[in-house]
């Protein structure tokens, strides 16, 4: 424990939901619910406004649509999160060398190594300064906690939400952390809160009364040492700069239980991709490959399979995935597929037998193509190149934008500019057309197959300096706002269809 609250700890406020409404002008004040869209789906984040009505993270989005109905619902946009992420982190850096990262919206800073005089008037000013800042810079509010510790500045964040700022004074812990519920301290999860319920133990000062032997009996040695010494409210735990990641893995939970094997085995090689794709964007290589199965009824397998040495070969680990999914049996349904990779290093040790495997493909491909050219050549009447051209054209046709537009995702019209799919449907897309910086926008609905129609990519919340009119233009400036067809989108509830 430090004698001046110079831990920092850092909480985002509702950051996904929050970052939605400062990127869509018409959601401001409004619930919005971010997550898993399908009836299967998950809460990420909820706004303040959602919460209201017990919306909660972690809850079943059906649940969700059950108790908020008229809010927002919109898939993640996870560029957008680590663009606004990426910015926050930069500021924590300019604090100190020490910025322990907890997830996206969360982090740790050690101010005293950042050189902050260790004394609550210096670390106040400094945490006012990163929330004005952070607001600047973003347009987002942050929730800050100060304190001697780790676990105290965590708590105290969570009293300061949102958008403000808690300080632990030296001397006050455990008045402040007898009266909370078990489940404040680090480490005491649903397991652990019940067997100390059964204990008669409910309160922090409860806990601490318990005494270290008979937490140690009900726990076990290590947790139970632990969690006493939460309870007396010290904290010793260093804010670490660097987190050693130990796994990389993606997973998809499906809104109706698979049963047909070829689908099984084509999601396990499009999460293998994937899982790749975000090893490779760490850094990282790895030997063990990890298949995780969920079935219709809950029960979850995982199988692992450790290579010779570290890769980051999409080929290589699809198939140990597919090895792997070869062992379980998928009849009577899946709900969740899951691949992973551990045992990750820096480096890679490449795999002869994908190279092998790879070069065998390439040899067929160009004997294939000769073919081709040849059979070409032998046709006077030239039937082989309309042939090709035709083909040409549908495989032009079929790497053209996505149709399927999901809720909340970023979205360009050739002739109205930057706008978000507000829901979609049977054949329709409805797009709301306004940036971050301007007035709430036109709404207008088109063929899911406009050619004009394309992806677009997240705006930054904040608007340019050198492009302080930039929310003028005729999609998205004020006078949009009065334009005769939004009287009937006010407050609306943004849905999709499959």
């Amino acid at each position: 424990m430090r004698a001046a609250p110079t831990i920092l700890h850092l909480d985002m406020d509702a950051f996904f939901a929050a970052a939605e409404q400062a990127a869509k002008p018409s959601l401001r004040g409004k619930p919005v619910i971010v997550g898993g869209l399908g009836p299967r789906g998950v809460v990420s984040t909820a706004s303040y406004e959602a919460r209201v009505f017990g919306v909660h993270s972690a809850m079943a989005m059906a649940q969700a649509r059950r108790l908020c109905p008229n809010a927002a619902y919109l898939t993640p946009r996870f560029t957008l999160y680590r663009q606004v992420s990426d910015a926050v982190m930069a500021l924590l850096h300019t604090l100190s060398p020490l910025v322990e990262p907890l997830s996206l919206d969360e982090a740790f800073v050690d101010l005293e190594a950042g050189g902050t005089e260790p004394t609550i008037e210096a670390a106040r000013a400094v945490a006012e300064r990163l929330r004005a800042d952070i607001r600047a810079g973003t347009g987002l509010t942050g929730s800050v906690g100060l304190a001697g510790s780790k676990m105290l500045a965590k708590i105290a964040s969570e009293q300061a939400k949102p958008d403000g700022l808690v300080v632990i004074e030296p001397g006050t812990e455990r008045e402040l952390l007898d009266p909370m519920p078990v489940r404040t301290l680090p480490g005491v999860g649903p397991a652990t809160a019940e067997a100390l319920r059964r204990a008669g133990i409910h309160t922090v000062v409860e806990t601490r009364e318990a005494g270290e032997a008979e937490l140690v009996r009900l726990l076990g040695r290590a947790h139970g040492a632990s969690l006493y010494l939460m309870a007396c409210g010290r904290d010793e735990r260093p804010v670490l700069a660097e987190r050693d990641t130990k796994s990389v893995s993606v997973e998809d939970t499906f809104d109706v239980d698979l049963t047909d094997r070829t689908r099984v085995q084509l999601e396990v090689a499009r999460l293998a991709d994937r899982c790749v794709g975000r090893l490779r964007a760490a850094g990282h290589s790895g030997r063990t490959i990890v298949l995780k199965v969920r079935r219709y009824d809950f029960s979850t397998m995982t199988r692992s399979e450790t290579l010779r040495g570290p890769t980051d070969d999409p080929a290589v680990v699809r198939e140990a995935a597919a090895r792997l999914l070869e062992g379980v049996d998928t009849t009577a349904g899946v709900r969740l597929l899951g691949v992973g990779v551990s045992g990750l290093a820096d480096f890679t040790q490449e795999d002869l037998f994908a190279q092998a495997a790879q070069a065998a493909q390439a040899a067929q491909a160009a004997r294939a193509a000769h073919g081709a050219a040849e059979d070409a050549a032998a046709d006077p009447a030239g039937g082989g190149s309309e042939t090709a051209g035709a083909g040409a054209e549908e495989a032009a046709e079929h790497s053209g934008p996505p149709r399927r537009w999901l809720p909340g995702t970023d979205i360009r019209h050739g002739e109205f500019g930057a706008g978000w799919v507000q829901g979609s449907g049977v054949g329709r897309v409805t797009v709301r057309f306004e940036t971050p910086w301007s007035e709430p926008g036109r709404v207008r609905t088109f063929a899911v197959d406009d050619p004009a129609l394309e992806p677009g990519e997240p705006l930054p919340l904040v608007a340019p300096v050198e492009e302080g009119e930039a929310g003028s233009g005729p999609q998205d400036g004020p006078g949009a706002a009065a334009a005769p067809d939004q009287g009937s989108d006010q407050g609306q509830p943004v849905t999709s269809s499959p």
